[in-house]
């Protein structure tokens, strides 16, 4: 059968449909971060276990990712999204009728898995339906829509979970997917651009498993050791796994991810540049909730409200950064937005047990400022010099690689807290600065969050660098994708 799309794009209907879809995947992550000791008690577990809960998360949003290039051509990019939105609903609802920890932790992570594809599919028919000047806009729309999650997560989570249960947290999910359902199906037109004929196992099994060793590693390197065999045998296949699965892409007729987008710098520069912005993002994010209720004992409703002004700051600034891009260009954008989010998270260094709630807030706003003026240039940027048929593997590019990275550094940043705390602690006995077990684990504690912060603040100003290896001028924001910013009108594949 064949279907053709021609006429005018719909602008809005078409952001509609997408904004409620990433909107409620953006979602299932904000509002589990500050539930995390909670679970531990409710389930009666340690960190490192609760963590897969995230980690988990993360992983499978990376790990699908490089499906959607094949499976958006091969089925089309709204049927994609459909199945995804289906199956986050179903998960959102296994994960609430969880009765224990692994279960839990089995159900995010397939919740994860369609939360990878949706991400996906909602970026690339960005990128393949609107025309090249209504991309900056419909980006920052998009990101919009991922912001206006955690604007509202930490505070709805905080309450949902003081005044009715943390199953509440998946349920909320339900009547929202539905709702994206129906408008996907209503107001995304069916279109296909490319119908890859085969499918790369090679490829997926080599980029999973790659994946899945890393992960493991570095999550389980502070209990196990970072010199066990297990350890360094985790890394070591991660390793040569992922190095085989470059191999193959570069060589396969019909590659699971097109790997050739990297030859253009700018998609390169700006991706590094993403992934190095989200890994500071979910270290706010992560570790500030942790510190409030582990440290303070804050209640996890006073939690949601002291994170409540940044979020919003981020959600109101990613419009408005889409209309500033046209005319300063990303280089100017991300350059003050990544000097923010260093000062943020420096000060976020500086916590101590009696610290006031103040001083956190305005932390969090400094490092969302910073946030919102680099996350939509950088995502677009990355975008603009794509041609519209190699933009699905561009996108699943972008998303394997900074989830993968995020579930990484979530890993990382967790057990460097537990190995700085136990250092920490050590210190504090030997000098006798602390008086009772209780204030040695709370300062230890607070200081190994400190030294985690200053980690964070140093790998995002590594992204400053990367901005003297674009060469373009302010202004330019839009320019790069000439005949492929056309609208998908007569794009439409025989199916």
């Amino acid at each position: 059968m064949e279907e053709k799309q021609g006429g005018k794009i719909h602008f809005w209907p078409i952001m509609i449909a997408i904004f409620f879809g990433n909107f409620v995947s953006v979602l299932a992550t904000t509002t589990i971060n500050i539930a995390v000791p909670l679970l531990m008690h409710h389930f009666d577990t340690e960190l490192h276990t609760m963590q897969w809960m995230v980690t988990g998360f993360m992983l499978a949003t990376g790990v699908t990712a490089p499906l959607a290039g094949y499976l958006g051509g091969r089925f089309s990019y709204k049927r994609l999204y459909l199945f995804a939105l289906s199956g986050f609903t179903l998960f959102s609802l296994l994960c609430a009728v969880s009765w224990s920890p692994a279960m839990l932790i089995v159900f995010r992570m397939l919740q994860g898995s369609c939360s990878g594809l949706i991400m996906a599919c909602t970026m690339t028919i960005i990128f393949q339906v609107m025309p090249a000047e209504r991309r900056p806009f419909a980006v920052s729309l998009w990101s919009l829509s991922a912001m206006v999650a955690p604007a509202i997560g930490p505070t709805f989570s905080g309450w949902m979970l003081q005044y009715a249960g943390w199953q509440w947290l998946f349920l909320i999910n339900i009547p929202i997917g539905i709702t994206a359902i129906i408008l996907t199906q209503w107001l995304i037109p069916y279109y296909r651009i490319n119908v890859p004929k085969s499918f790369d196992v090679p490829g997926l099994v080599t980029v999973v498993l790659g994946s899945l060793s890393l992960l493991t590693a570095f999550s389980q390197g502070n209990s196990w050791g970072w010199g066990s065999w297990k350890t360094v045998t985790l890394m070591a296949a991660g390793i040569i796994l992922l190095f085989l699965f470059v191999l193959r892409e570069l060589k396969a007729e019909v590659p699971l991810l097109n790997l050739r987008v990297f030859r253009n710098r700018q998609f390169t520069v700006m991706m590094s540049i993403y992934s190095i912005v989200t890994v500071a993002m979910y270290a706010g994010t992560y570790l500030a909730p942790l510190f409030l209720q582990t440290v303070q004992g804050t209640s996890t409703l006073k939690t949601g409200l002291i994170l409540l002004p940044s979020s919003v700051l981020l959600a109101l600034l990613s419009p408005v950064v889409g209309k500033l891009y046209p005319r300063f260009g990303p280089v100017k954008l991300i350059t003050a937005g990544i000097v923010f989010i260093g000062i943020g998270l420096f000060m976020l260094s500086k916590l101590h047990v009696d610290v006031s709630h103040n001083f956190i807030l305005w932390a969090m706003v400094v490092r969302n400022l910073g946030l919102g003026l680099a996350n939509v240039p950088s995502s677009t940027a990355s975008m603009e010099q794509i041609p519209a048929e190699w933009s699905g593997h561009a996108t699943s590019i972008n998303n394997w690689v900074r989830n993968v990275l995020s579930s990484l550094a979530i890993a990382v940043f967790t057990s460097l807290l537990s190995s700085r705390s136990a250092v920490h602690s050590g210190e504090l006995i030997a000098s006798g600065s602390a008086e009772s077990p209780g204030t040695i684990s709370q300062l230890s504690f607070t200081m190994g969050v400190n030294d985690v912060f200053v980690v964070a603040a140093v790998i995002v100003l590594l992204g400053l660098p990367l901005m003297l290896l674009l060469r373009r001028k302010a202004g330019n924001g839009t320019r790069g994708m000439g005949k492929e910013g056309t609208s998908m009108a007569g794009s439409a594949a025989k199916s």
